[in-house]
């Protein structure tokens, strides 16, 4: 069973940073997509980010392109999400995902989410 296990979210003011932490457990990841989504207050979830296990291929949305870096260390089954200059609008919770590979459309595996809060 694939577990998904967020940290790292807080309150920040605008401008700042925050690095996002998801620990992968309870398979081979070899082969996973892992990506990052986020759901605001009254909105539908929506993609952040995405790589490919190893790191070959880094998807992000284009609203955090040149802002949010997605990462992974394969030896110790973690992704992360390195956030700067952080705005109010990115205020949301946090989720990591996974699935099989990028050939399969939909992600599988989610976390529980962390809140991040961007103060202005």
């Amino acid at each position: 069973q694939v577990q998904l296990v967020e940290s790292g979210g807080g309150l920040v003011q605008a401008g700042g940073s925050l690095r996002l932490s998801c620990a992968a457990s309870g398979r081979t990841f070899s082969s996973y997509t892992m990506g990052w989504f986020r759901q605001a207050p009254g909105k539908e979830r929506e993609f952040v980010a995405a790589i490919s296990w190893r790191g070959y291929r880094i998807y992000y949305a284009d609203s955090v392109k040149g802002r949010f870096t997605i990462s992974s260390d394969s030896a110790k089954n973690m992704v992360y999400l390195q956030m700067n200059s952080l705005v109010p609008e990115d205020t949301a919770v946090y989720y990591c995902a996974a699935k099989r590979s990028d050939a399969v459309p939909k992600y599988a595996y989610w976390g529980q989410g962390t809140q991040v809060t961007v103060a202005s």
